[in-house]
Parts: C-alpha cells; structure tokens; sequence
C-alpha cells in the first residue's frame, strides 16, 4: 500500500503530476494542506477529475466528505487525541458509511495501545525524513503490532523493503515524490515492489 501525502504548500505542476499519479495506479491520496482554508479546498478537489476523488483523504475540513465522494478522512496526532475519545460526538454530521478513518502517530507505543480501531495508521519517522531536514530517522520495527501501519519517514524507491522487513503494510511518501527528479518513476518503482 502506498499513501501518497500532499506537499504541504502547493508546487508547480502539482495537479499535472498528480493526475499522472493516480494514472499510474495511486489509490491513497492524502490532501494535506494546513493553510488552506475550506473554500480553498473545494477549488482544489474541483480541479482533479471526478473518478479519482474515491482515492483522496482529507486532512482537515472533515466534512468534505458529505459533499465529494472522497475515499475517507485523516486525523493528524493532535486532532486525534482531541476527538477521538468520544468518537460518536466527533463523527455525528458526517456520512462516512464504507469510508476510511486513519491516523497520525509518533510512537509505537501510542499506536498499539490506541483501543480506537483505524482503517491503517502513520507511523513516523521510520527513517530520517526527505523533506524535513530535522525528522531523524527512528527505525521503529512494528512486527509485534497487529494493525495495520504505513510506515513513513525517508522513504525512496529503493527502501520500500527495508520499511517491509520492520514490519510495515506499506508506505507513506512526501518528499520521495514532491522533491523528486524523477517522481512517475519512483512511484511506479514503490507500487511494482507492493503489488
């Protein structure tokens, strides 16, 4: 599995690249974009063509998911930590029959001992981040952990089995894409290794 994560800011050519990406076979999208406001994310999803909104997960605004047909929705570790625990509350007002509900985490730890059940979750910084100077790589191996997790953190075309060897379902890849040369090809190379 392969969970492509929108660069943060927007880069050029980005909806061209992205169009090519689900193209090539991306089924896991994640719009990320913190300064976005709700309107701007609307223009955005307007913008990509309609059969592939079923393979984008939203971030933030949540409730785009009962007016596109969008494959699901993403908490970030602190959004988690502060909905999650009276989950009905949370997810009342949002139509999410057959969506996916995933997570951000930091810690192993925190991930195993989460009793909320996620459709997957993040795991990061498995390896020292490509687009986050700062994000030192912390090897986390989750063979032990029965969930399902992407790892994420310095992923390249040429790791994606080292991540697999520690014990993870697939991968989660920012700067290994956006900050690429040749960003088609690594995501081909990424998807050849999982299918």
């Amino acid at each position: 599995m392969i969970v492509v994560i929108a660069p943060e800011n927007d880069v050029p050519n980005e909806m061209a690249l992205l169009h090519e990406l689900f193209e090539a076979g991306l089924t896991y999208y994640h719009f990320r974009k913190p300064h976005k406001d709700y309107d701007a994310h609307v223009a955005y999803l307007n913008q990509i063509d309609q059969q592939y909104h079923h393979r984008i997960v939203v971030h933030y605004h949540h409730e785009l998911i009962n007016a596109f047909n969008i494959k699901g929705i993403h908490f970030q570790e602190q959004q988690r930590i502060d909905h999650i625990d009276n989950p009905g509350q949370y997810f009342k007002g949002l139509n999410m029959y057959g969506k996916t509900i995933s997570s951000s985490f930091h810690e192993p730890k925190d991930l195993e001992d989460c009793d909320f059940e996620f459709d997957y979750h993040l795991l990061s910084p498995v390896f020292s981040s490509v687009s986050k100077k700062d994000d030192q790589g912390r090897g986390f191996d989750v063979n032990l952990i029965d969930k399902t997790i992407i790892g994420m953190g310095g992923v390249t075309g040429d790791n994606v089995s080292a991540f697999e060897a520690l014990g993870y379902h697939g991968v989660g890849v920012l700067g290994g894409i956006w900050n690429s040369n040749t960003p088609i090809l690594n995501f081909k190379k990424m998807k050849a290794h999982f299918d």
